[in-house]
């Protein structure tokens, strides 16, 4: 698809023809808004173009002015286009272009497919049929780097410091800004070592040092909690999109399993570095 920033120095110079007034009637995408030296510009073309629009600044311009800067635009490509000289590569990349746009309206297609309630029921079941609550923990860590200094940031925190404060001053990693907070997780979502003494603590007490492949903890709890199995409405939009997304992946499969494809045997897979083949006429 054609990109408006890709030549804007060369597109946005001065106007190139004085516009003339058509009565058109029953526009389709076919109907031709401007020739240039024979080749026609069509409505479907500018509104492509429109549609390609990166900066909402030009895209919320009066509908006139937009309308005369997107055909300028397209005059001056078309002209710049008869100038350009046809080789292999240039119809490589036209019959990519093509074939990209033709793939992209197909998946969009059908992707549209809106999964019905069945569907979005089953995969819930599927998901979470078998699922129970989910024990979570609050927690913060001081990490640093040694078994020493993970002894004395325990000493520091057993004399009454801060845990907090500690964690800005000592920690390597980046709960460090947030005074060592880890938030909520889960045990599987923690590496082991960390996970154990996590679940081994209890509520507002402190681990002593914990060794684990990024260095050594002393780990604070602060809180426990049960995270139940989520009800279908709470997790409908995520569900769905994960059956659409299926779906789709699997008609695409089914599409090319059912394709006839013919391999050519004997080419050299290095013979893609040969970028010479690409300026042949």
């Amino acid at each position: 698809m054609f990109k408006p920033s890709l030549l804007a120095a060369v597109l946005f110079a001065v106007p190139l023809m004085t516009p003339v007034q058509v009565l058109a009637q029953d526009q389709t995408a076919e109907t031709v808004v401007a020739t240039v030296n024979g080749q026609d510009i069509t409505l479907g073309q500018m509104i492509v173009m429109k549609q390609s629009m990166q900066d909402p600044s030009v895209a919320a311009l009066p509908a006139q002015d937009l309308w005369d800067m997107l055909l300028d635009q397209l005059v001056r490509q078309a002209v710049m286009a008869g100038e350009g000289a046809e080789n292999a590569g240039v119809r490589a990349q036209l019959e990519l272009q093509r074939r990209n746009t033709l793939a992209t309206a197909a998946v969009t297609k059908l992707a549209e497919a809106a999964p019905t309630d069945a569907e979005i029921q089953a995969a819930y079941d599927r998901l979470f049929a078998d699922a129970a609550p989910v024990e979570e923990y609050s927690a913060a860590h001081i990490l640093v780097a040694t078994e020493d200094e993970a002894k004395e940031v325990k000493q520091r925190l057993d004399e009454g410091a801060d845990f907090g404060e500690v964690a800005a001053e000592k920690s390597t990693d980046n709960s460090s800004q947030n005074k060592g907070d880890l938030g909520w997780f889960s045990a599987e979502m923690m590496v082991e070592p960390f996970a154990k003494a996590v679940q081994a603590l209890e509520k507002g007490q402190i681990s002593d040092p914990v060794q684990s492949d990024f260095g050594w903890h002393v780990i604070q709890l602060n809180d426990t909690r049960m995270r139940e199995v989520p009800k279908l409405e709470e997790v409908r939009t995520e569900v769905e999109q994960m059956v659409r997304r299926e779906k789709l992946e699997a008609e695409v499969e089914r599409l090319v399993g059912d394709a006839k494809v013919e391999k050519t045997e004997g080419i050299p897979a290095e013979a893609m570095n040969n970028d010479a083949l690409l300026e042949a006429e």
